[in-house]
């Protein structure tokens, strides 16, 4: 059973019912959740929630019978302030740490699978972790 972080571009396909992805994101949530739990954290939960007005509809489209609420672990804090440090060393523009950074050190620590859209930075900064992408 692998365990699964859903990365907010996957849930967004489905709130937004996205054209160009809603098929593959569906597919690819049916195919982790037949082998472990889907699992979503703050920072998914936050990059998600601007599309709903209330609490109760975010649960509501996605209730805890099909992603589980996890948190965000103290130790996958301080590794995602360690790439983001790299990051910054290495060019990157931006002034706080991005929310890739939580979501790939999250999905690491745990040693979770990681559903993304977008693999690019969590295999530049994660090149253990086990991603499902296009």
């Amino acid at each position: 059973m692998a365990d699964c972080l859903v990365d907010s571009n996957v849930l967004l396909d489905l709130v937004t019912q996205d054209d160009e992805w809603l098929e593959w994101s569906g597919a690819m949530l049916t195919e982790a959740g037949a082998h472990g739990r889907l699992l979503l954290n703050p920072v998914v939960y936050a990059e998600v929630s601007v599309d709903f007005e209330r609490m109760e509809e975010f649960d509501e489209a996605f209730p805890a019978t099909f992603i589980e609420r996890r948190g965000l672990p103290w130790d996958a804090a301080f590794l995602a302030g360690k790439c983001f440090e790299r990051y910054r060393r290495a060019g990157g523009t931006r002034t706080a740490p991005l929310p890739d950074f939580f979501i790939g050190a999250h999905a690491a620590v745990e040693h979770l699978t990681l559903l993304t859209r977008d693999p690019r930075r969590f295999r530049a900064y994660f090149p253990k972790l086990r991603i499902i992408a296009p």
